[in-house]
């Protein structure tokens, strides 16, 4: 299984094409929900992250479930 790697916000990734990557979405003080998941593709996952508007009081998180630290990237509005 080759393992492709890429740098986001300095933090060097290291992935597969069976890792999951997850962007969840929560509001205010709620918990997080999975709103999408995009296996071995970390690229579309970023994009998709980034091209997702939140309002006020909302928040989101790419995460990579199974690493070390989990949370890739965060953003609250």
């Amino acid at each position: 299984m080759p393992y492709k790697t890429a740098t986001l916000d300095g933090k060097k990734i290291i992935y597969s094409e069976t890792t999951r990557f997850e962007v969840q979405v929560g509001r205010h003080n709620s918990a997080y929900k999975t709103r999408y998941t995009f296996d071995g593709n970390l690229h579309r996952a970023v994009a998709y992250f980034n091209a997702l508007n939140i309002g006020y009081g909302y928040k989101k998180r790419l995460l990579m479930p199974g690493a070390r630290k989990p949370v890739l990237a965060r953003q609250f509005s």
